[in-house]
């Protein structure tokens, strides 16, 4: 391996967890980017987020093998000439992992045998390469790097340390230990789309939820100002006075317009939305939504935590050697 910035010994999980908490506003925007936009392009590879996660579920398979095996791939060899071979294929297994039900995995893996993406020889199941590129982390990657630095000017600001990486040197940093950073996002998407397809009917409907959510925090005055997590998210709540509409929101996903209004209205009824007499739609999300909401959010962000702890102390991004 490279030797490549390392961070203190000193920046452990909790403390990252504290200072993501303390200085949400800031990192926030990029989070809820990093995950909207994967959301958006995982839909629109098969128009059905689900069978997107049980194409990564097969691909993080080699990640995992990687990992038992210490070995570390780096982002071209990752994606060149590639092709996966899952020696027996359990749908009980995939439906428990992902919290999928097992008809419905069944049919998605039919589905996805029918697209030539995946092809089935008796109990072995063969991934094609043309998933590879399908999967490519090229903008997910930007968006990482982009958040990874912007929690480097956190660090600096809290005095936990003096360097500044700049994009390039991030980028490159996951990109040369690609299978071991990949591995840990994965992880991390696992259990994020785990939560909220148990929170919410379907990962769809949370894309929707999250572009409403983006629309609102990039409102210019909402942007300037500097909160901790659990005051940004009760502002959040009255900072879009504005609003987006259903055929927006159609157009920025690519989920059908009718898809769109149907699981608005479940978002509404559900008390996770507010729709006005213009019908434009902004976050209002009360009672117990809003309870559960932040339980689900508070366990999110440890889970944050745990994966950018992982990539800062263990591949060395944050400090100079």
């Amino acid at each position: 391996m490279k030797k490549i910035p390392s961070i203190s010994n000193d920046i452990d999980e909790n403390k990252i967890y504290e200072i993501i908490n303390k200085n949400f506003s800031k990192i926030a925007p990029l989070y809820y980017q990093l995950i909207t936009s994967w959301l958006i392009r995982s839909y629109n590879v098969f128009q059905d987020i689900d069978k997107y996660i049980i194409l990564i579920y097969f691909i993080n398979k080699d990640l995992i093998f990687f990992r038992k095996n210490g070995i570390v791939i780096d982002y071209d060899t990752f994606y060149k000439d590639k092709s996966i071979e899952i020696p027996k294929i359990n749908i009980i297994d995939i439906s428990n992992d992902l919290h999928i039900p097992k008809e419905s995995i069944r049919r998605k893996l039919q589905e996805l045998e029918k697209k030539g993406v995946i092809k089935k020889y008796g109990k072995k199941i063969f991934v094609d390469r043309s998933a590879f590129v399908t999967t490519k982390a090229e903008t997910t990657l930007k968006e990482l790097s982009l958040l990874i630095g912007k929690f480097n000017e956190i660090l600096v600001d809290e005095k936990l340390t003096t360097n500044i990486f700049k994009f390039e040197q991030i980028s490159k940093s996951i990109k040369d230990n690609f299978s071991f950073c990949w591995y840990q996002f994965y992880k991390f998407l696992f259990v994020f789309t785990i939560r909220w397809r148990d929170h919410i009917a379907d990962l769809e409907t949370a894309a929707i939820g999250f572009v409403i959510l983006l629309n609102t925090i990039n409102n210019k005055n909402f942007k300037l100002k500097s909160l901790d997590r659990k005051n940004y998210h009760i502002m959040a709540q009255g900072a879009d006075d504005i609003g987006v509409n259903a055929m927006s929101l159609s157009d920025i996903t690519g989920i059908p317009r009718a898809t769109v209004v149907r699981k608005l209205n479940y978002l509404i009824k559900n008390k996770f939305l507010k729709i006005n007499e213009k019908k434009l739609i902004s976050m209002h999300i009360k009672g117990q939504t809003l309870k559960k909401t932040n339980k689900l959010q508070d366990l999110n962000m440890k889970n944050l935590s745990k994966f950018l702890y992982k990539i800062f102390n263990q591949i060395k991004v944050i400090n100079s050697n």
